[in-house]
């Protein structure tokens, strides 16, 4: 039980710092979650692949009960787009599974490149983009929004993540309003979290050296912890974003999230 105190200590600020940022800067949990988890379960002596392959699913399973109380809380402000909802799901499922197939295939490694890379990308976003103009007056056609909506199920299943990493900065980029852009991707990590981690419980295989209470690719110790205060938090950061000014915000958890992506890529490149 000693040997488990400080990963369950370090589980629970992870919760608190997840949910927290999940409403405050509509990033999604997940890009908190999934590195944390990543290198505590390294900790453990647990192989990088293994590590990022359950730091995957666990925060898939994870994002399910946050997602939702975002969503109450958006919701309650009007920020939810429901049309652009209903027009984008079946194609965000489409991506999802997909996502998952490859994933399961392509292994922990790969992974943690491609998570490593998009947040970097996301970090440069925050960083150099967090008071810029838009890039497009609006949406593009549906045939666009179709192919978007899949891209963004797809590339946040193998990452691990929720719809508000990708949709913000994508609905931002097309002229939506910001708050808006932030409920509405609140759903969408519902949309892609519900599925892709129901995939990974059930088909997803256990790695021999997956930690403990592991089912399919899914550690159930992790989602025990986190999820309480993952739902505590939550919206108490959509309250504080109303009040804080989050250019200062975004930009430090983009320094965050670079030193994060790119010691990921690091790791994955030389174990490859």
């Amino acid at each position: 039980m000693t040997e488990w105190l400080p990963i369950i200590a370090a589980l629970i600020a992870t919760g608190a710092l997840a949910g927290l940022l999940a409403g405050l800067l509509g990033v999604g949990g997940g890009i908190v979650i999934v590195p944390v988890l990543y290198f505590i379960f390294q900790l453990i002596g647990i192989s990088a692949a293994t590590a990022m392959t359950v730091a995957t699913g666990t925060s898939l399973l994870i994002i399910i009960p946050t997602s939702v109380s975002s969503i109450r809380a958006h919701h309650k402000r009007g920020n939810i787009d429901s049309q652009l909802v209903r027009l984008w799901w079946p194609f965000i499922v489409l991506g999802v599974v997909v996502g998952v197939v490859f994933a399961t295939e392509a292994g922990g490694q790969v992974a943690a490149i491609i998570f490593g890379i998009v947040a970097i990308l996301v970090a440069a976003n925050m960083m150099f983009r967090a008071n810029a103009q838009p890039l497009f007056t609006s949406l593009p056609g549906k045939l666009w929004q179709s192919m978007i909506a899949a891209v963004i199920g797809l590339v946040s299943v193998v990452m691990g993540i929720g719809g508000g990493t990708l949709g913000v900065p994508t609905l931002s980029a097309c002229n939506f309003p910001a708050h808006r852009a932030v409920g509405t991707a609140a759903v969408f990590g519902f949309i892609i979290a519900l599925p892709g981690a129901a995939l990974l419980l059930v088909y997803g295989t256990t790695p021999p050296d997956a930690p403990l209470g592991t089912i399919g690719v899914v550690n159930l110790l992790g989602f025990a912890v986190i999820v309480p205060l993952t739902v505590l938090m939550a919206p108490v950061g959509v309250k504080l974003g109303a009040m804080l000014n989050d250019v200062f915000l975004k930009r430090t958890f983009a320094v965050f999230l670079c030193l994060s992506g790119a010691r990921m890529v690091y790791q994955a490149v030389l174990a490859s």
